[in-house]
């Protein structure tokens, strides 16, 4: 299925490495003076411990849709051209792309306020659970929700 196909809906779960360029050129509108965009990175720890690596898992259909759903508020709320947001399923490295968020708008305010909404929506809704690999030798599943200081309102 093609990068675009995927997106027809504003959100997508991909199993492969994001491209960045390839995300934000599907954004491209005339009536766009704007674009404003979130990329989520693997970082070497959490909470004071050392991260090796993660793994993604999500309730695929139930993801799709939700995701879409929020997509889809975004631009019902904010005066912008388009938006896509793709989360990562699978094991991550330190430093891979976990999730990109993209706006195009005729304004920057506009750009960025929607782009903030989506990614704090889909990590407060979105059935996606992140199983961290520590260091230590321990492992942990984590989801947002679970932790009010992780999602920003």
């Amino acid at each position: 299925m093609s990068m675009r196909m995927q997106h027809e809906r504003g959100f997508a779960l991909l199993d492969t490495t994001l491209d960045p360029m390839r995300l934000r050129e599907q954004l491209q509108h005339d009536r766009a003076g704007a674009f404003a965009c979130f990329e989520g990175w693997v970082r070497d720890h959490n909470d004071g411990r050392a991260v090796l690596g993660l793994r993604y898992e999500a309730y695929r259909g139930m993801a799709e849709r939700e995701g879409a759903r929020v997509v889809e508020e975004a631009r019902a709320r904010f005066d912008i051209c388009d938006a896509h947001c793709v989360h990562r399923v699978g094991d991550l490295a330190i430093g891979d792309m976990a999730v990109w968020v993209g706006v195009s708008a005729a304004h920057r305010g506009a750009a960025f306020d929607a782009c903030r909404y989506i990614i704090d929506t889909i990590k407060d809704r979105v059935p996606i659970w992140k199983h961290e690999r520590y260091a230590d030798g321990d492992a942990g599943w984590l989801h947002p929700a679970a932790d009010p200081r992780a999602v920003t309102r």
